[in-house]
């Protein structure tokens, strides 16, 4: 016998924790919560867009009136 053919035969008397279906349902959860988590994250650059505008143009109002 190969050490594959071991292998394989031991492999097949290995007992799963619980029935094969949930590691998919488990997974599906995890994607899920992961999937609300980033959505919750979004339009967050666009939130502050306003605030960098405004600083940006501010700080070249500063560098137009340093500059005169």
């Amino acid at each position: 016998m190969s050490i594959a053919t071991i292998i394989a035969a031991e492999a097949a008397h290995v007992e799963l924790p619980m029935p094969p279906v949930m590691y998919g349902v488990v997974a599906l959860i995890v994607f899920a919560i992961l999937g609300v988590v980033t959505f919750t994250y979004r339009d967050v650059a666009n939130r502050y867009a306003a605030r960098v505008h405004a600083r940006s143009a501010h700080k070249a109002d500063a560098q137009d009136h340093t500059h005169e």
